[in-house]
């Protein structure tokens, strides 16, 4: 499985991309301090910098991402929301929102070692995009791990799950109540320049 091992914090300052996004609370460098001061980017560099963060943010490849791309175009609606709808449906994307994973890498990999289920069938694709009604749960066998005990009980990291899912904490599940929207999107992205650069 091809992955991405880029540095984190190196590639959140060079695409303009807060941490937080990522996952991260605390997560800064201090290389290359004065590179804010650049001189003005051309409107190519800025619709390529746009489509890198958001595949640096959802973890996504090329060959993938023009894949959203084309099948974004043929549906009905604006086809950089469409774009954005089909990253957030992603398994790990999911798994990450629910708060089952710290990162959506970390959410990445939890989802390849086989440790969900969605509508209680083992599920081991981070890419796969799930559909309103199904319910994304840590498989039971998984249950006692370390990872997983803490976070039930009272002490349980707080989790602020977007409004399109739903989650049950102590049964360590999770439920699509309905698809994405544009709106539902938690990081500052252009959309519209992604899509005037793959129109050229």
């Amino acid at each position: 499985m091809a992955k991405n091992s880029q540095p984190i914090a190196k590639r959140c300052k060079a695409l303009n991309v807060s941490p937080t996004a990522m996952g991260y609370a605390k997560k800064n460098t201090n290389r290359n301090p004065k590179g804010g001061m650049r001189r003005k980017q051309s409107e190519y560099a800025l619709q390529l910098n746009e489509k890198q963060k958001v595949k640096f943010v959802y973890g996504v490849l090329e060959k993938q991402f023009s894949s959203y791309y084309e099948k974004a175009t043929k549906m009905p609606g604006k086809a950089g929301d469409n774009l954005l709808i089909f990253c957030e449906r992603r398994l790990d994307n999911v798994v990450y929102h629910l708060g089952f994973a710290q990162t959506r890498r970390q959410a990445r990999q939890l989802v390849s070692h086989a440790h969900f289920t969605v509508d209680g069938k083992k599920c081991n694709i981070p890419s796969y995009l799930v559909k309103p009604g199904q319910v994304i749960a840590v498989k039971q066998s998984s249950r006692s791990s370390v990872l997983f005990e803490k976070l039930t009980g009272a002490d349980a990291p707080f989790v602020t799950v977007p409004e399109w899912l739903q989650l049950d904490r102590d049964e360590l599940k999770g439920t699509v109540l309905r698809m994405p929207v544009r709106e539902d999107v938690d990081f500052d992205v252009e959309e519209h320049l992604i899509v005037e650069l793959y129109s050229k």
